[in-house]
Protein backbone atom coordinates (compact mmCIF):
# COMPACT_ATOMS: atom_id res chain seq x y z
CA UNK A 1 0.00 0.00 0.00
CA UNK A 2 1.32 3.44 -0.88
CA UNK A 3 2.21 5.71 1.98
CA UNK A 4 1.46 8.85 -0.04
CA UNK A 5 -1.81 10.74 -0.16
CA UNK A 6 -4.21 9.99 -2.98
CA UNK A 7 -4.83 12.66 -5.58
CA UNK A 8 -7.86 13.77 -7.56
CA UNK A 9 -8.16 13.97 -11.34
CA UNK A 10 -6.81 17.54 -11.43
CA UNK A 11 -3.75 16.47 -9.50
CA UNK A 12 -4.68 17.98 -6.14
CA UNK A 13 -4.64 15.81 -3.03
CA UNK A 14 -7.90 14.03 -2.38
CA UNK A 15 -9.95 15.39 0.46
CA UNK A 16 -9.65 13.36 3.61
CA UNK A 17 -6.47 11.56 2.54
CA UNK A 18 -3.81 14.07 3.55
CA UNK A 19 -2.93 15.86 6.77
CA UNK A 20 -4.17 14.75 10.17
CA UNK A 21 -5.15 17.19 12.91
CA UNK A 22 -1.74 16.57 14.49
CA UNK A 23 0.11 17.29 11.23
CA UNK A 24 -1.78 20.53 10.57
CA UNK A 25 -1.48 21.70 14.18
CA UNK A 26 2.27 21.04 14.08
CA UNK A 27 2.49 23.21 10.95
CA UNK A 28 0.55 26.02 12.61
CA UNK A 29 2.54 25.94 15.86
CA UNK A 30 5.80 25.66 13.90
CA UNK A 31 5.04 28.86 12.00
CA UNK A 32 3.81 30.93 14.95
CA UNK A 33 6.25 29.94 17.70
CA UNK A 34 9.16 31.77 16.20
CA UNK A 35 12.13 33.80 17.28
CA UNK A 36 9.98 36.86 17.89
CA UNK A 37 9.55 35.61 21.46
CA UNK A 38 13.27 36.33 21.94
CA UNK A 39 13.04 39.85 20.55
CA UNK A 40 9.69 41.53 21.18
CA UNK A 41 9.02 41.04 24.96
CA UNK A 42 11.32 43.95 26.01
CA UNK A 43 9.51 46.22 23.54
CA UNK A 44 6.15 45.15 24.96
CA UNK A 45 7.46 45.73 28.50
CA UNK A 46 8.38 49.33 27.59
CA UNK A 47 4.68 49.96 26.98
CA UNK A 48 3.38 48.16 30.09
CA UNK A 49 2.83 50.05 33.35
CA UNK A 50 2.79 46.96 35.59
CA UNK A 51 3.53 43.20 35.43
CA UNK A 52 -0.23 42.57 35.37
CA UNK A 53 -0.72 44.86 32.35
CA UNK A 54 2.24 43.19 30.62
CA UNK A 55 0.68 39.75 30.99
CA UNK A 56 -2.74 41.16 30.09
CA UNK A 57 -1.38 42.30 26.73
CA UNK A 58 0.00 38.84 25.97
CA UNK A 59 -3.29 37.26 27.02
CA UNK A 60 -5.20 39.71 24.81
CA UNK A 61 -2.90 38.80 21.92
CA UNK A 62 -3.79 35.15 22.36
CA UNK A 63 -7.50 36.01 22.43
CA UNK A 64 -7.20 38.10 19.26
CA UNK A 65 -5.35 35.22 17.60
CA UNK A 66 -8.29 33.02 18.64
CA UNK A 67 -10.76 35.52 17.15
CA UNK A 68 -8.87 35.43 13.85
CA UNK A 69 -8.70 31.64 14.00
CA UNK A 70 -12.48 31.43 14.43
CA UNK A 71 -12.96 33.54 11.29
CA UNK A 72 -10.52 31.40 9.33
CA UNK A 73 -12.16 28.24 10.64
CA UNK A 74 -15.47 29.29 9.07
CA UNK A 75 -13.83 30.22 5.76
CA UNK A 76 -11.58 27.15 5.64
CA UNK A 77 -14.33 24.66 6.45
CA UNK A 78 -16.80 26.28 4.04
CA UNK A 79 -14.34 26.73 1.13
CA UNK A 80 -11.59 24.14 1.63
CA UNK A 81 -8.86 24.57 -0.95
CA UNK A 82 -5.08 24.52 -1.20
CA UNK A 83 -5.23 28.19 -2.22
CA UNK A 84 -6.22 29.22 1.31
CA UNK A 85 -6.64 33.00 1.54
CA UNK A 86 -6.41 33.27 -2.25
CA UNK A 87 -9.57 31.18 -2.53
CA UNK A 88 -11.37 33.15 0.20
CA UNK A 89 -10.53 36.45 -1.49
CA UNK A 90 -11.62 35.19 -4.91
CA UNK A 91 -14.94 34.00 -3.51
CA UNK A 92 -15.59 37.30 -1.71
CA UNK A 93 -13.99 39.98 -3.90
CA UNK A 94 -13.50 38.41 -7.33
CA UNK A 95 -10.75 36.78 -9.36
CA UNK A 96 -8.74 39.93 -10.03
CA UNK A 97 -8.18 40.74 -6.38
CA UNK A 98 -7.29 37.10 -5.77
CA UNK A 99 -4.66 37.25 -8.49
CA UNK A 100 -3.20 40.43 -7.03
CA UNK A 101 -2.98 38.71 -3.64
CA UNK A 102 -1.25 35.70 -5.19
CA UNK A 103 1.32 38.06 -6.72
CA UNK A 104 1.83 39.80 -3.37
CA UNK A 105 2.20 36.54 -1.48
CA UNK A 106 4.67 35.16 -3.99
CA UNK A 107 6.87 38.26 -4.30
CA UNK A 108 6.45 40.05 -0.98
CA UNK A 109 4.73 38.27 1.88
CA UNK A 110 5.73 34.60 1.95
CA UNK A 111 9.04 34.59 0.10
CA UNK A 112 10.20 37.64 2.07
CA UNK A 113 9.27 35.95 5.33
CA UNK A 114 11.09 32.73 4.40
CA UNK A 115 14.20 34.66 3.36
CA UNK A 116 14.18 36.74 6.55
CA UNK A 117 13.93 33.74 8.87
CA UNK A 118 16.55 31.93 6.76
CA UNK A 119 18.96 34.83 7.33
CA UNK A 120 18.36 34.65 11.07
CA UNK A 121 19.02 30.90 10.95
CA UNK A 122 22.23 31.76 9.11
CA UNK A 123 23.25 34.31 11.76
CA UNK A 124 23.03 31.73 14.53
CA UNK A 125 24.43 28.82 12.49
CA UNK A 126 27.42 31.06 11.71
CA UNK A 127 28.16 31.23 15.43
CA UNK A 128 28.26 27.46 15.68
CA UNK A 129 30.30 26.86 12.51
CA UNK A 130 31.63 30.01 10.76
CA UNK A 131 31.72 29.99 6.95
CA UNK A 132 33.43 33.32 6.35
CA UNK A 133 32.14 36.83 5.80
CA UNK A 134 29.09 35.73 3.79
CA UNK A 135 28.46 32.74 6.04
CA UNK A 136 24.91 33.75 7.09
CA UNK A 137 23.87 34.15 3.44
CA UNK A 138 25.36 30.77 2.51
CA UNK A 139 23.56 29.11 5.42
CA UNK A 140 20.31 30.88 4.48
CA UNK A 141 20.52 29.73 0.86
CA UNK A 142 21.47 26.19 1.91
CA UNK A 143 18.59 25.75 4.35
CA UNK A 144 16.04 27.08 1.82
CA UNK A 145 17.39 24.77 -0.88
CA UNK A 146 17.44 21.70 1.38
CA UNK A 147 13.98 22.23 2.87
CA UNK A 148 12.51 23.01 -0.55
CA UNK A 149 13.97 19.71 -1.79
CA UNK A 150 12.45 17.86 1.20
CA UNK A 151 9.03 19.35 0.42
CA UNK A 152 9.40 18.47 -3.27
CA UNK A 153 10.18 14.89 -2.26
CA UNK A 154 6.72 14.56 -0.79
CA UNK A 155 4.12 15.71 1.67
CA UNK A 156 4.81 12.74 3.94
CA UNK A 157 8.49 13.64 4.30
CA UNK A 158 7.82 17.33 4.97
CA UNK A 159 5.11 16.72 7.54
CA UNK A 160 7.18 14.15 9.45
CA UNK A 161 10.05 16.63 9.55
CA UNK A 162 7.64 19.32 10.76
CA UNK A 163 6.42 17.10 13.59
CA UNK A 164 9.99 16.62 14.79
CA UNK A 165 10.94 20.29 14.49
CA UNK A 166 7.76 21.50 16.20
CA UNK A 167 8.17 18.95 19.02
CA UNK A 168 11.77 20.07 19.55
CA UNK A 169 10.75 23.75 19.52
CA UNK A 170 7.89 23.26 21.98
CA UNK A 171 10.07 21.21 24.33
CA UNK A 172 12.83 23.82 24.19
CA UNK A 173 10.37 26.64 24.95
CA UNK A 174 8.84 24.69 27.82
CA UNK A 175 12.28 23.92 29.27
CA UNK A 176 13.19 27.62 29.13
CA UNK A 177 9.88 28.59 30.74
CA UNK A 178 10.06 25.98 33.50
CA UNK A 179 13.70 26.72 34.27
CA UNK A 180 12.95 30.45 34.34
CA UNK A 181 10.02 29.94 36.69
CA UNK A 182 12.24 27.91 39.01
CA UNK A 183 15.01 30.52 39.14
CA UNK A 184 14.92 33.08 41.98
CA UNK A 185 12.91 36.16 41.07
CA UNK A 186 14.82 39.34 40.23
CA UNK A 187 12.07 41.95 40.02
CA UNK A 188 13.36 45.45 39.51
CA UNK A 189 16.90 44.41 38.60
CA UNK A 190 18.60 45.44 35.40
CA UNK A 191 18.83 42.80 32.72
CA UNK A 192 21.71 40.39 33.09
CA UNK A 193 24.52 40.82 30.59
CA UNK A 194 24.20 38.44 27.73
CA UNK A 195 25.17 37.72 24.18
CA UNK A 196 23.81 40.25 21.72
CA UNK A 197 21.42 38.89 19.15
CA UNK A 198 20.83 40.09 15.59
CA UNK A 199 17.62 41.77 14.51
CA UNK A 200 14.63 39.52 14.95
CA UNK A 201 11.75 39.01 12.53
CA UNK A 202 8.43 37.24 12.90
CA UNK A 203 7.28 34.45 10.56
CA UNK A 204 4.88 36.72 8.78
CA UNK A 205 7.77 38.94 7.77
CA UNK A 206 7.10 41.97 9.94
CA UNK A 207 10.22 43.76 11.06
CA UNK A 208 11.42 44.11 14.64
CA UNK A 209 10.58 47.79 14.74
CA UNK A 210 12.20 50.09 17.25
CA UNK A 211 9.78 51.38 19.86
CA UNK A 212 9.45 55.15 20.12
CA UNK A 213 10.46 56.67 23.43
CA UNK A 214 7.49 56.84 25.77
CA UNK A 215 3.95 57.15 24.36
CA UNK A 216 2.08 60.26 25.46
CA UNK A 217 -1.06 58.48 26.57
CA UNK A 218 -2.26 55.26 28.11
CA UNK A 219 -4.13 54.38 24.91
CA UNK A 220 -1.00 54.99 22.83
CA UNK A 221 1.07 52.86 25.16
CA UNK A 222 -1.41 50.00 25.03
CA UNK A 223 -1.74 50.27 21.26
CA UNK A 224 1.98 50.11 20.53
CA UNK A 225 2.46 47.29 23.03
CA UNK A 226 -0.24 45.30 21.25
CA UNK A 227 1.44 45.90 17.88
CA UNK A 228 4.53 44.05 19.11
CA UNK A 229 2.47 41.36 20.82
CA UNK A 230 0.51 40.62 17.64
CA UNK A 231 3.69 40.59 15.56
CA UNK A 232 4.95 37.82 17.84
CA UNK A 233 1.70 35.88 17.39
CA UNK A 234 1.85 36.33 13.60
CA UNK A 235 1.74 33.42 11.16
CA UNK A 236 -1.26 31.43 12.44
CA UNK A 237 -3.15 32.25 9.22
CA UNK A 238 -0.88 29.84 7.33
CA UNK A 239 -3.28 27.08 8.40
CA UNK A 240 -5.63 28.37 5.69
CA UNK A 241 -3.35 26.82 3.05
CA UNK A 242 -3.78 23.40 4.61
CA UNK A 243 -7.57 23.38 4.26
CA UNK A 244 -7.40 21.56 0.93
CA UNK A 245 -5.32 18.75 2.45
CA UNK A 246 -6.74 18.22 5.95
CA UNK A 247 -8.67 15.01 6.47
CA UNK A 248 -12.39 15.63 7.00
CA UNK A 249 -11.70 19.36 6.73
CA UNK A 250 -15.25 20.50 7.47
CA UNK A 251 -14.97 18.95 10.91
CA UNK A 252 -11.24 19.27 11.60
CA UNK A 253 -10.38 22.78 10.35
CA UNK A 254 -11.81 24.42 13.46
CA UNK A 255 -10.05 21.85 15.65
CA UNK A 256 -6.67 22.61 14.10
CA UNK A 257 -7.03 26.37 14.49
CA UNK A 258 -8.43 26.22 18.02
CA UNK A 259 -5.92 23.65 19.25
CA UNK A 260 -3.02 25.49 17.64
CA UNK A 261 -4.14 28.81 19.13
CA UNK A 262 -4.35 27.32 22.62
CA UNK A 263 -0.92 25.68 22.38
CA UNK A 264 0.76 28.87 21.14
CA UNK A 265 -0.94 31.06 23.74
CA UNK A 266 0.00 28.69 26.56
CA UNK A 267 3.66 28.62 25.47
CA UNK A 268 3.90 32.40 25.16
CA UNK A 269 2.24 33.01 28.53
CA UNK A 270 4.60 30.57 30.27
CA UNK A 271 7.71 32.06 28.65
CA UNK A 272 6.65 35.60 29.52
CA UNK A 273 5.88 34.62 33.12
CA UNK A 274 9.41 33.24 33.26
CA UNK A 275 10.82 36.50 31.86
CA UNK A 276 8.98 38.51 34.52
CA UNK A 277 10.11 36.20 37.32
CA UNK A 278 13.77 36.33 36.28
CA UNK A 279 14.12 39.99 35.27
CA UNK A 280 11.10 41.82 36.65
CA UNK A 281 9.34 44.37 34.47
CA UNK A 282 12.07 47.00 34.89
CA UNK A 283 14.84 44.57 34.02
CA UNK A 284 12.89 43.25 31.05
CA UNK A 285 12.49 46.78 29.69
CA UNK A 286 16.25 47.28 29.76
CA UNK A 287 17.20 43.97 28.16
CA UNK A 288 18.62 44.30 24.66
CA UNK A 289 18.72 40.53 24.15
CA UNK A 290 16.29 38.84 26.51
CA UNK A 291 16.86 35.39 25.02
CA UNK A 292 20.62 35.66 25.50
CA UNK A 293 20.15 37.10 28.98
CA UNK A 294 17.89 34.21 29.98
CA UNK A 295 20.26 31.64 28.51
CA UNK A 296 23.25 33.12 30.36
CA UNK A 297 21.38 32.56 33.62
CA UNK A 298 20.30 29.06 32.68
CA UNK A 299 23.49 27.78 31.05
CA UNK A 300 26.34 30.08 32.07
CA UNK A 301 29.25 29.88 29.67
CA UNK A 302 27.27 27.59 27.36
CA UNK A 303 24.59 30.25 26.89
CA UNK A 304 25.64 31.30 23.37
CA UNK A 305 25.73 27.72 22.08
CA UNK A 306 22.41 26.81 23.70
CA UNK A 307 20.71 29.95 22.40
CA UNK A 308 22.04 29.33 18.89
CA UNK A 309 20.74 25.76 18.92
CA UNK A 310 17.29 26.79 20.16
CA UNK A 311 16.97 29.59 17.60
CA UNK A 312 18.20 27.37 14.76
CA UNK A 313 15.66 24.69 15.66
CA UNK A 314 12.87 27.26 15.90
CA UNK A 315 13.87 28.84 12.58
CA UNK A 316 13.98 25.48 10.81
CA UNK A 317 10.44 24.70 11.91
CA UNK A 318 9.22 28.10 10.73
CA UNK A 319 10.98 27.88 7.35
CA UNK A 320 9.76 24.34 6.64
CA UNK A 321 6.14 25.19 7.50
CA UNK A 322 6.25 28.40 5.45
CA UNK A 323 7.70 26.56 2.44
CA UNK A 324 4.99 23.90 2.73
CA UNK A 325 2.08 26.35 2.92
CA UNK A 326 3.55 29.04 0.65
CA UNK A 327 3.70 26.96 -2.52
CA UNK A 328 -0.01 26.11 -2.33
CA UNK A 329 -1.05 29.54 -3.59
CA UNK A 330 1.07 29.11 -6.76
CA UNK A 331 -0.78 25.86 -7.40
CA UNK A 332 -4.16 27.55 -6.99
CA UNK A 333 -3.12 30.45 -9.25
CA UNK A 334 -1.92 28.08 -11.97
CA UNK A 335 -5.17 26.14 -11.74
CA UNK A 336 -7.26 29.30 -12.27
CA UNK A 337 -5.14 31.21 -14.82
CA UNK A 338 -4.62 29.38 -18.16
CA UNK A 339 -1.41 31.28 -18.93
CA UNK A 340 0.11 29.94 -15.69
CA UNK A 341 -1.33 26.44 -15.92
CA UNK A 342 2.06 24.74 -15.54
CA UNK A 343 2.17 25.86 -11.91
CA UNK A 344 -0.92 23.77 -11.15
CA UNK A 345 0.92 20.48 -11.73
CA UNK A 346 0.62 18.29 -8.65
CA UNK A 347 3.04 15.36 -8.68
CA UNK A 348 1.19 12.19 -7.72
CA UNK A 349 4.33 10.63 -6.32
CA UNK A 350 4.64 12.43 -3.01
CA UNK A 351 1.39 14.37 -3.46
CA UNK A 352 3.22 17.69 -3.72
CA UNK A 353 3.10 20.80 -5.99
CA UNK A 354 6.70 20.34 -7.17
CA UNK A 355 6.77 23.14 -9.77
CA UNK A 356 5.21 25.64 -7.40
CA UNK A 357 7.75 24.71 -4.73
CA UNK A 358 10.60 25.14 -7.21
CA UNK A 359 9.38 28.60 -8.25
CA UNK A 360 8.94 29.70 -4.65
CA UNK A 361 12.43 28.46 -3.81
CA UNK A 362 13.94 30.34 -6.75
CA UNK A 363 12.28 33.64 -5.75
CA UNK A 364 13.38 33.17 -2.14
CA UNK A 365 16.97 32.54 -3.20
CA UNK A 366 16.89 35.77 -5.23
CA UNK A 367 15.76 37.66 -2.15
CA UNK A 368 18.55 36.06 -0.12
CA UNK A 369 21.05 37.19 -2.76
CA UNK A 370 19.59 40.70 -2.58
CA UNK A 371 19.90 40.72 1.20
CA UNK A 372 23.50 39.51 0.98
CA UNK A 373 24.68 42.22 -1.44
CA UNK A 374 22.64 45.13 -0.04
CA UNK A 375 23.62 47.02 3.06
CA UNK A 376 20.65 46.75 5.40
CA UNK A 377 18.88 44.68 2.74
CA UNK A 378 17.48 42.23 5.28
CA UNK A 379 15.78 44.94 7.35
CA UNK A 380 14.24 46.56 4.26
CA UNK A 381 13.13 43.18 2.90
CA UNK A 382 11.49 42.28 6.21
CA UNK A 383 9.90 45.68 6.83
CA UNK A 384 8.21 46.03 3.45
CA UNK A 385 6.12 42.88 3.89
CA UNK A 386 4.07 44.07 6.88
CA UNK A 387 1.67 46.68 5.36
CA UNK A 388 0.83 44.45 2.39
CA UNK A 389 0.30 41.45 4.69
CA UNK A 390 -2.13 43.26 7.00
CA UNK A 391 -3.97 44.87 4.07
CA UNK A 392 -4.91 41.49 2.60
CA UNK A 393 -5.68 40.01 6.02
CA UNK A 394 -8.11 42.91 6.54
CA UNK A 395 -9.86 41.97 3.29
CA UNK A 396 -9.93 38.32 4.39
CA UNK A 397 -11.57 39.28 7.68
CA UNK A 398 -14.25 41.24 5.83
CA UNK A 399 -14.73 38.26 3.50
CA UNK A 400 -16.50 36.44 6.34
CA UNK A 401 -19.25 39.08 6.30
CA UNK A 402 -19.36 39.42 2.50
CA UNK A 403 -19.73 35.66 1.97
CA UNK A 404 -22.36 35.32 4.69
CA UNK A 405 -24.49 37.87 2.82
CA UNK A 406 -23.72 36.78 -0.75
CA UNK A 407 -23.50 33.01 -0.27
CA UNK A 408 -25.60 32.42 2.82
CA UNK A 409 -27.01 29.13 1.52
CA UNK A 410 -23.53 27.60 1.25
CA UNK A 411 -22.91 24.74 3.68
CA UNK A 412 -21.01 25.90 6.75
CA UNK A 413 -20.09 23.16 9.19
CA UNK A 414 -18.59 25.81 11.47
CA UNK A 415 -19.91 29.31 12.03
CA UNK A 416 -17.95 31.96 13.86
CA UNK A 417 -19.65 32.75 17.19
CA UNK A 418 -20.94 36.24 18.04
CA UNK A 419 -21.25 37.15 14.35
CA UNK A 420 -20.80 39.89 13.11
CA UNK A 421 -18.89 41.25 16.13
CA UNK A 422 -16.13 38.64 15.82
CA UNK A 423 -15.11 39.35 12.19
CA UNK A 424 -15.51 43.10 12.76
CA UNK A 425 -13.14 42.95 15.75
CA UNK A 426 -10.67 40.96 13.67
CA UNK A 427 -10.95 43.45 10.79
CA UNK A 428 -10.42 46.42 13.11
CA UNK A 429 -7.28 44.76 14.52
CA UNK A 430 -5.92 44.20 10.99
CA UNK A 431 -6.64 47.81 10.03
CA UNK A 432 -4.82 49.10 13.12
CA UNK A 433 -1.80 46.92 12.36
CA UNK A 434 -1.79 47.99 8.71
CA UNK A 435 -1.68 51.66 9.74
CA UNK A 436 0.92 51.07 12.46
CA UNK A 437 3.22 49.01 10.23
CA UNK A 438 2.92 51.53 7.38
CA UNK A 439 3.83 54.32 9.78
CA UNK A 440 6.88 52.66 11.32
CA UNK A 441 8.17 50.74 8.31
CA UNK A 442 8.93 54.02 6.54
CA UNK A 443 10.37 53.64 3.05
CA UNK A 444 10.00 49.87 3.28
CA UNK A 445 6.22 50.25 3.27
CA UNK A 446 6.31 52.21 0.01
CA UNK A 447 8.62 49.63 -1.53
CA UNK A 448 6.15 46.87 -0.70
CA UNK A 449 3.26 48.84 -2.18
CA UNK A 450 5.28 49.53 -5.34
CA UNK A 451 6.00 45.82 -5.77
CA UNK A 452 2.30 45.16 -5.22
CA UNK A 453 1.43 47.65 -7.96
CA UNK A 454 3.93 45.95 -10.27
CA UNK A 455 1.65 42.90 -10.23
CA UNK A 456 -1.27 44.76 -11.83
CA UNK A 457 -0.38 43.54 -15.38
CA UNK A 458 -1.24 40.02 -14.19
CA UNK A 459 -4.89 41.03 -14.22
CA UNK A 460 -4.82 41.14 -18.01
CA UNK A 461 -3.73 37.50 -18.23
CA UNK A 462 -7.36 36.52 -17.74
CA UNK A 463 -8.67 38.84 -20.46
CA UNK A 464 -11.37 36.95 -22.28
CA UNK A 465 -11.95 34.51 -19.40
CA UNK A 466 -15.15 34.62 -17.44
CA UNK A 467 -14.51 36.74 -14.37
CA UNK A 468 -15.84 35.58 -11.05
CA UNK A 469 -17.45 37.99 -8.67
Amino acid sequence: MSTHAAVTEDGAPAMGSGLSVLDATAMLVGVVVGIGIFGFPPLVAQHAWSPASYMAMWTAGGLLMLVGALCYAELGSAYPDTGGEYTFLVQAWGRKLGMLFAWARGTIIQTGAIAAVAFIFGDYAQRLLPLGGQGPAWYAALVVAVLTAVNMAGTLESRLLQRLLTLATVLAMLMIAIAGLMLPGAAGLDAAPGVATPDVATPDGAAALVSPAGPASLAGSLGMGMVFVLLTYGGWNEAAYLSGEIRDVRRNMSRVLLLGSLVVTAIYLLVNLAYLRVFGLHGLRGSQAVGADMMSLLAGSWAAVLLSLVVCCTALGTINACIFTGARVYHALGRDVPALHSLAAWRSRGATPARALALQGAITLLLIWFGAVSEGGLQAMVAYTAPVFWLFMLLTALAVIVLRRRDGAHTRSFRVPLYPLTPLLFAATCLALFLASARYAGAGAWLGLLVLAAGLPLLWLRKGDAAKG
